[in-house]
């Protein structure tokens, strides 16, 4: 997530002394509880919303709304209506004419109104 070599984790440890000298364990227990309340908030929440939501939605997962994992799980899936092998392309053996599409050689239709 954060792309901090060694070299620049060394400086900011030695900051991070020098800053806070010798409170740094309390500031560090601070930090830690905090991220834990701010945890618990976020898992409260997210129950709050599962709950709301009502019975229709208890397989609902807040993490099928990161655009990442809707577009895979939507665009990505091994269920392709049009394929054999399930891996979203035709196989050797299909043909387009086979799936509903077009021919080869086969001119798509043409909508002088659409234009």
């Amino acid at each position: 997530m954060f792309d901090v070599g060694l070299g620049e984790m060394a400086v900011l440890v030695v900051l991070a002394l020098v800053i806070f000298g010798d409170k740094l364990p309390q500031v560090a227990g601070q930090a830690g509880r905090m991220l834990r309340q701010f945890r618990e908030m976020a898992n409260s929440a997210k129950a709050d919303l599962q709950e709301g939501l009502g019975p229709e939605f208890k397989d609902f997962d807040i993490a099928d709304l990161n655009p990442k994992t809707f577009v895979r799980k939507h665009l990505f899936e091994d269920d392709d209506p049009f394929s054999g092998n399930g891996g979203g392309h035709l196989a050797d053996d299909d043909s387009y004419a086979a799936v509903g599409g077009l021919a080869y050689d086969e001119r798509p239709p043409y909508d002088n109104e659409a234009t």
